[in-house]
């Protein structure tokens, strides 16, 4: 049975780094049910990182049919669900073959570093020597990141996508397209398509026409066959035909970056969010004008809220390992049992020792995008133990955000006056105040955790007509209200404790800058401000496989500290 006042529900599946979810809101925007399931990452070889096509889609299935179940439990009758809504990890890239609906390959995660060579060898070639060749057509550099260089590795290293290619069977999408594909069907009605912020994310589409560009598809040499239709990020895409929402439509898309800047109700040029996920990734709304950066970061799609509505679009700042490097202490180090030890860890000791870390584990993002750099240690000395490591670690990723903050600042002119945060991170209370510390305005925490998903209910609500899930005339919530923060993190320490705190990252940043192209070179310092200024220094080269501190020349004696 259904709820008397036949509440209108809009359901939502988030396909993460990590995991994926299914999620149902309310009209409130509450949220009724949901079932999550944690996501396998594979391994192959060193800054490879790939998933299971397969298993994606099946724990997505799974994950909507046990959240239908739970609601139904709480009574509310699966009729009342109008449509769906999807948010996924960007740039995770998929080819698989419409007739017989398989995978043709491993995904290729987002922060997979494969591609480096062919991303210098497109740089040094037909880019003449500039990564940023193409950002004035797409907003991106040639990067590894981006998924036409994930697609272009497949086409020449995988023979079962050159074969699929010569027999016009292959189709290319980001997670969002394969999920789409799935839902509607697959082999026997399966719809192809993406939206426009996933879209924005491939190096193949321009940012004017919102379609896949010649030039661009050219210059990688893609079959323009493989690539899906691009839509806009709340329409009705095709009607569910498999799971307990059979019948349904998928009503919205957006790349989880976007559905999170959708979901703060981050809507007018200036504002900004910021989500502690796996990585980190900050978006400032940019308004309806393209801004090419000018100082390391993206220009993207935000959102386009329907078919015939102007494209919003956002400047990017993107970390590569933010939560990872917790994961990292745990699993790879053994400092911590679980992922929410760290702060208690981290907060036994007033600061980090004088230790920097840079987790350069696949190369830097934003604003570097050095694809050499590893991870760095400066700092190191007999007095440190591993409660300074765990405050060093949670202490770079808010260093890596205030670099972007001021790459912001340099492209747009704009001060932000606060950063809305989401993600795991954001319950850490000692990170969030440094964050605050270090990039010297407000930090804010909403009450409503569940960000990324409600900004895919609200692109599919808006789709589907649930004129409820609307607040004021840009959908989202008022933000600016007593009530909408959880917590409000305001800086406290002294400007110049932050500029000293700050050049010695930068410092440490610049020591872990082209590590694996010149892992040989001289380690001797070449100023007077060199590695003396930090004391007795170690400085760790990580390599993708992440392997033990101790291989990268850390003190046997410091090792041990760290284990006990």
């Amino acid at each position: 049975m259904g709820r008397p006042d036949g509440e209108s529900l809009i359901a939502t599946l988030d396909a993460g780094t990590s995991s994926i979810r299914c999620m149902i809101f309310g009209s409130q925007r509450q949220v009724l049910a949901m079932h999550q399931l944690e996501i396998r990452r594979i391994y192959p070889e060193p800054s490879w990182v790939e998933q299971d096509p397969r298993d994606i889609m099946a724990k997505s299935i799974e994950c909507i049919n046990k959240a239908v179940d739970d609601l139904i439990f709480a009574g509310y009758g699966a009729e009342n669900i109008k449509g769906l809504g999807i948010t996924n990890q960007r740039e995770t890239t998929v080819v698989w073959d419409k007739r017989t609906g398989e995978p043709l390959y491993n995904a290729i995660l987002w922060l997979d570093n494969r591609t480096a060579d062919l991303s210098a060898t497109l740089i040094a070639g037909k880019g003449k020597g500039q990564a940023d060749c193409l950002q004035a057509a797409c907003g991106l550099p040639i990067h590894p990141y981006f998924s036409a260089l994930k697609l272009r590795w497949m086409m020449d290293n995988v023979p079962a996508v050159k074969e699929s290619i010569n027999t016009q069977s292959c189709l290319f999408g980001t997670v969002d397209s394969w999920i789409l594909w799935n839902l509607t069907g697959g082999v026997a009605h399966g719809v192809h398509k993406t939206d426009v912020t996933n879209a924005s994310r491939s190096m193949l589409m321009n940012l004017k026409t919102l379609q896949w560009d010649d030039k661009l598809i050219d210059f990688f040499g893609i079959p323009k066959t493989v690539l899906p239709q691009i839509c806009s990020s709340s329409e009705i895409y095709g009607d569910i035909r498999v799971s307990h929402l059979a019948g349904r439509p998928v009503a919205g898309i957006l790349g989880d970056q976007m559905a999170a800047l959708v979901g703060h109700g981050c809507m007018k040029p200036g504002t900004a969010k910021n989500t502690y996920g796996t990585g980190c990734f900050l978006l400032a709304n940019i308004g309806e004008e393209i801004k090419i950066s000018k100082h390391g970061l993206l220009t993207t799609v935000a959102y386009q809220l329907g078919p015939e509505s102007q494209p919003v679009y956002a400047l990017e700042g993107s970390v590569a390992i933010a939560g990872a490097v917790i994961t990292w202490l745990q699993k790879n180090l053994q400092m911590i049992d679980q992922p929410d030890e760290v702060d208690r860890l981290a907060g036994s000791v007033s600061d980090s020792g004088g230790i920097y870390f840079v987790p350069a584990f696949s190369g830097l993002f934003a604003p570097h995008w050095d694809t050499e750099a590893r991870g760095t240690i400066c700092g190191l000395t007999e007095y440190v133990h591993k409660a300074h490591f765990a405050r060093a670690a949670l202490e770079s990723v808010a260093f890596q955000v205030c670099e972007i903050v001021d790459a912001i600042k340099f492209d747009s002119g704009v001060e932000l006056s606060r950063i809305q945060v989401d993600g795991g991170m954001s319950h850490s209370n000692l990170l969030m105040q440094f964050q605050a510390d270090m990039s010297a305005i407000p930090v804010c925490v909403p009450k409503m955790a569940e960000i990324t998903s409600l900004g895919a209910a609200i692109a599919a609500a808006r789709a589907v007509g649930c004129t409820e899930f609307f607040r004021g005339d840009s959908g989202s919530s008022s933000c600016d209200s007593d009530d909408y923060f959880k917590q409000r993190f305001l800086p406290k320490i002294t400007p110049e404790e932050r500029s000293q705190k700050y050049s010695y990252w930068k410092e440490a940043v610049q020591r872990s800058m082209h590590w694996n192209k010149n892992s040989r070179r001289d380690p001797k310092p070449t100023s007077p401000d060199g590695p003396s200024r930090f004391g007795v220094v170690a400085v760790a080269a990580v390599g993708g496989a992440l392997t033990s501190l101790a291989v990268a020349g850390l003190v046997f004696l410091t090792v041990q500290k760290f284990k006990r």
